[in-house]
């Protein structure tokens, strides 16, 4: 493109290649404008209508690659002085991305409908014979063809906009908006492995956000409202992973959610915290994590009943939760449902990890939420099945009827779609129960007993098989101390004194100390008793304890002066502490101010900078209208030219004209002059060509009777010359002949010579 094309005359010369249907040509015709160097100069409001001209035809083209670039490009130019023209634009190029799919998704249905030519007929021999080969139905394969390409560059158009619009300050609500738009064009298509894209890609925006906050227009996460934008895109996330069951990008977006609230100094919002830990609880109990489901769940709970909208049945609802979560916690880690055995400093890392997500300091436990949802009266909100199996469980000791008092409220329970999935968890709680229980009472059972009381309603069975797993693992982790005899059929209960007392018997109800108990506390009994009588019989042990009092007294006093100067010290410290953390305030307030005026003197001399930029762009403005004065006036000479050589021009086409396209005319008025003298050059030759064939016709009889004069003569003179030649010939050998007679007389002289020469 010659260098001094305006951008009005590439727009329309755009539109004259898209009139005669090349649009290829058009669209990089505006890419070279849109690149180009010159182009940074150009005014935004000449530049944006070529850039909404390019967008449509990269669309309509699907030209990804190239729309990127001009994208980039033009950013680039306009971020400096009109960001509503970058939004503008992006937005049309989303919009059109979006328009292009609807109608390939619309023309994918109408094919699908004009293949079926039989609405009666269920299946052709075509599909018969296609779905041997291939479990794709016809219209899974016309939308791989028609609707799978445009949904691919609308993903690559949404992933080219966010690049463009991350880390800029000024465009960074259309930035929130796009993801926005990201995540629902996820949802509609269920995009799962690009969902996990995108979450990534944000991911690593704001890490770079964070990393670059020097550069210029970058976006200030110490900015509540800033951050209050990051933290509502990042529950939109949340909401997106939780309707497409990726609950690693919902636990990862949980991760962002609590960084971002950690940097937050504005306190959240009830309604997002209530989110926050609503999603929590799917994703800890996604994850078996019984524990926190239950944690996350109270949180959640609280929340709840501070909202004025909640209802009694609502708040019935969540209480059953809360307490129905933290029942079917494990009593021990026994769990048949989980093999992997975890490392303790691995465990102790995820558990600070998870609890730091719930805001707590340290990992909670089974009791401490039991006792926290009592506290908080939630016993009496729950539903009557649950306080039930609350007092079945907790309370009572009944370890022959604890399953058939369960049984009743397992029905009543799968009944509930929200409480149904506690069934599971419940079953390694109750069987963790009655073997405590159990053990209390009896030394040992038969086997075929303990699967009697373990007996439920379908569809709530338990197997033998699964209570002698139970069983292995618990036996496997020291929690239980049972012995299976496969031959008595039937299970012993160890009961070693000596043995370590494990947390799994907190909060149950003990009917009598066991023996493990009454050897670890008789020790400590002993002791306190014999100490309370040494206090009481031994008079030297009574003499020496007021002689150790005394002496510390009279310690004490000697000390305080030490006492006193250490304080006076330690005053001092202070003091001198408070000194220097005034100085370094002083200084870094002295900091601050240089940096404030270092900043107020750089934007004066943006300020400066930009003002030299119009006064630039004004000049260069001026000497573009002196250049196209100096145009037009060579235009018209161009065209008095034209007009005086012959050629007619109309004075309205004249002004429509610059002087390429003037000259292009002369051109063709040239070229056809021309073109008119060579056709008539070629009909005279062929005119002469014509004469001379005739002048050859006449020819031919009179060159025959030529050509027999001139064999006639040339025998004659052919025989006078070899007449000549003998003559010749015939002399020259009677001439060598007597040279030959005269040399043989010297022959024999000549042979004496020789003999003599060869004698010698």
């Amino acid at each position: 493109m010659a260098p001094h094309v305006r951008p009005e005359n590439v727009l329309k010369r755009a539109e004259e290649l898209l009139a005669v249907e090349q649009s290829g040509d058009a669209l990089n015709l505006l890419h070279e404008i849109i690149t180009s160097k010159r182009t940074r100069n150009t005014p935004i409001t000449s530049l944006e209508p070529i850039m909404l001209r390019f967008v449509e035809l990269c669309v309509q083209l699907r030209k990804g690659k190239l729309a990127k670039e001009g994208l980039y490009t033009y950013k680039n130019v306009a971020q400096n002085t009109s960001v509503g023209s970058i939004e503008v634009v992006l937005k049309k190029f989303i919009d059109l991305s979006k328009d292009k799919v609807t109608e390939a998704q619309a023309q994918a249905d109408r094919i699908t409908l004009d293949s079926i030519d039989d609405l009666e007929a269920s299946e052709t021999p075509e599909s018969i014979m296609l779905s041997t080969v291939s479990t794709e139905q016809s219209k899974d394969r016309t939308d791989r063809a028609v609707v799978t390409p445009w949904l691919k560059f609308l993903w690559e158009a949404y992933r080219t906009v966010l690049e463009i619009l991350r880390n800029n300050a000024r465009l960074e609500i259309m930035y929130q908006a796009i993801a926005i738009q990201a995540f629902q064009f996820c949802l509609k298509y269920s995009r799962k492995t690009e969902f996990r894209r995108l979450c990534e890609l944000l991911r690593n925006h704001l890490q770079s956000a964070s990393k670059n906050t020097s550069q210029v227009h970058a976006i200030n996460l110490n900015d509540p409202d800033t951050l209050q934008r990051h933290l509502d895109t990042r529950f939109a996330q949340l909401n997106a992973a939780d309707e497409l069951d990726l609950w690693q990008e919902a636990f990862r977006s949980v991760e962002d959610i609590h960084t971002l609230l950690t940097i937050s100094k504005r306190p959240p919002k009830p309604a997002m915290m209530a989110n926050y830990y609503e999603k929590l609880t799917k994703i800890f109990l996604v994850s078996d994590n019984y524990l926190f489901h239950a944690t996350a769940a109270s949180r959640y709970y609280s929340l709840r009943l501070q909202a004025k909208n909640i209802t009694s049945a609502d708040a019935t609802k969540s209480a059953s939760i809360v307490l129905l979560s933290a029942l079917a916690i494990p009593v021990i880690n026994t769990s048949r449902f989980r093999s992997v055995i975890f490392d303790v400093d691995e465990s102790k890392h995820k558990n600070a990890r998870l609890s730091g997500l719930l805001g707590l300091p340290k990992a909670p436990t089974r009791a401490s939420l039991l006792k926290d949802a009592l506290a908080k009266g939630i016993l009496a909100r729950v539903s009557p099945e649950i306080r039930d199996l609350y007092t079945i469980l907790e309370v009572d000791f009944h370890p022959l009827s604890i399953c058939r008092k369960i049984s009743p409220i397992m029905t009543e329970i799968f009944k509930d779609d929200g409480l149904k999935r506690y069934i599971e968890p419940l079953h390694q709680v109750i069987l963790t129960r009655l073997f405590q229980q159990l053990s209390q009472v009896y030394d040992a059972v038969k086997l075929d007993f303990v699967i009697k009381l373990v007996t439920f309603p379908a569809p709530f069975e338990v197997s033998s098989t699964t209570i002698e797993k139970f069983i292995m693992n618990g036996c496997k982790k020291g929690d239980l101390a049972i012995r299976v005899d496969h031959a008595a059929n039937s299970i012993t209960f160890e009961s070693d004194v000596y043995a370590t007392a494990k947390g799994a018997t907190d909060g149950v109800v003990q009917l009598q100390p066991t023996p493990t108990e009454i050897v670890r506390t008789e020790l400590s009994r002993l002791g306190k008793t014999l100490f309370a009588t040494v206090n009481l019989v031994d008079e030297k042990y009574i003499s020496s304890r007021a002689a150790a009092k005394d002496a510390a007294i009279k310690r004490a006093v000697v000390g305080v002066e030490e006492e006193h100067k250490a304080a006076l010290l330690r005053k001092n410290i202070i003091e001198d502490r408070a000194k220097e953390a005034e100085t370094i305030l002083q200084k870094r307030e002295e900091d601050e101010s240089k940096k404030r005026a270092l900043r107020q003197q750089q934007e004066q001399l943006a300020e400066q900078k930009r003002l030299a930029e119009e006064m630039r762009k004004r000049e260069f403005d001026r000497i573009k209208r002196e250049q196209d004065a100096i145009q037009e006036q060579e235009k018209r000479k161009l065209a008095d030219e034209i007009i005086s050589t012959g050629i007619k021009l109309d004075l309205e086409s004249i002004e429509s004209m610059d002087t390429h396209k003037l000259r292009e005319v002369q051109i063709e008025q040239t070229e056809k002059k021309n073109k008119d003298m060579t056709e008539r050059l070629r009909i005279t030759a062929k005119r002469v060509d014509h004469l001379e064939r005739a002048y050859r016709k006449v020819e031919i009889p009179l060159l025959e009777n030529d050509y027999e004069k001139q064999k006639e003569t040339d025998r004659l003179l052919h025989a006078e010359r070899r007449k000549a030649q003998l003559e010749a010939s015939r002399a020259q050998f009677e001439e060598k002949v007597l040279l030959k007679k005269r040399l043989k007389r010297m022959l024999a002289d000549y042979d004496e010579f020789k003999e003599s020469l060869l004698r010698q």
